[in-house]
């Protein structure tokens, strides 16, 4: 089996400082839809039964969206909690009692590309185990499991191609100098996230650099898991090459914006959500 598959959170979030409540997101959600705009996505997730309506009725919206892996269980849908600091989230903890519960099921043999979103360490270690031979396996960092349980993060930095950080949470795991961490992890390929400063990536032959392509900043939730959607979704389309790896983070800057210009998922749900920026031309090639 090939294709494009995400493995990450559901989460209903609490922003803000608690002023905005119960907004739908989470990892594997904000990736799917930012992805699924360049090609078919593969999505396995945990849900609560307080939030399947909901989110059954956004993946309605969506077909290019295979929700086969998503799992409804009897417990309490993810949450996240997060003040915005600056222009960013300040990730305040979350309450992930589901991962307790929750087996996910990945398909067998898989040799497409994965993302394996943030989540509880256990599981993300899990999931990429299970991953490990695909054809490209990525995993993104998040602040507060990053310094609560390094040592499973470190066992995860063994197994991945490419990781996903922001500067905070690099600094967390002791990476002072970029290409020193991705070569001491032996990663293929590291991507640091500068919120405003916009993204590089890092690879043995290379360092791209990309600025943010935000025209308006509403909520930066889930930003780094679009950028990796559209940076992941594109290379993909164009086989991988070094060659498209710039063109790759352009695109994920790209959708990293459309997701920022409005509160939570809604720009990247669609036209009906609300009026975002318009999408570049590049989106469409290919």
């Amino acid at each position: 089996m090939a294709g494009l598959l995400v493995a990450g959170s559901i989460a209903l979030d609490s922003l803000r400082g608690g002023r905005i409540r119960e907004e739908l997101g989470g990892s594997a959600l904000y990736f799917a839809l930012a992805a699924s705009r360049l090609v078919p996505v593969s999505m396995v997730a945990p849900v609560g039964r307080d939030a399947e309506d909901r989110v059954r009725a956004l993946l309605a919206r969506h077909p290019r969206i295979d929700a086969g892996g998503l799992d409804v269980l009897d417990a309490p849908t993810y949450r996240w909690f997060a003040d915005a600091r600056e222009g960013r989230n300040l990730d305040l903890g979350s309450q992930d009692s589901i991962y307790d519960v929750w087996r996910p099921r990945l398909p067998p043999g898989f040799r497409g590309w994965a993302f394996v979103g943030s989540m509880r360490p256990d599981q993300q270690l899990r999931i990429v185990r299970h991953l490990a031979g695909c054809g490209l396996l990525a995993a993104d960092a998040m602040c507060s499991y990053v310094v609560q349980a390094p040592v499973l993060v470190h066992r995860l930095l063994r197994l991945v191609d490419w990781y996903f950080c922001n500067d905070e949470e690099l600094a967390a795991l002791g990476g002072d100098d970029p290409e020193r961490f991705r070569a001491r992890w032996g990663l293929k390929g590291l991507v640091v996230k500068h919120g405003p400063g916009g993204a590089t990536a890092y690879t043995e032959g290379a360092v791209v650099h990309v600025p943010t392509r935000a025209r308006r900043v509403e909520d930066t939730t889930g930003a780094g898991d679009a950028l990796a959607a559209g940076m992941l979704a594109h290379w993909m389309r164009h086989g991988g090459g070094p060659g498209h790896l710039r063109q790759a983070l352009e695109v994920g800057s790209e959708l990293a914006a459309l997701a920022i210009s409005a509160l939570g998922v809604r720009a990247l749900d669609g036209p009906e959500a609300g009026p975002g920026p318009p999408l570049p031309a590049v989106l469409g090639d290919g």
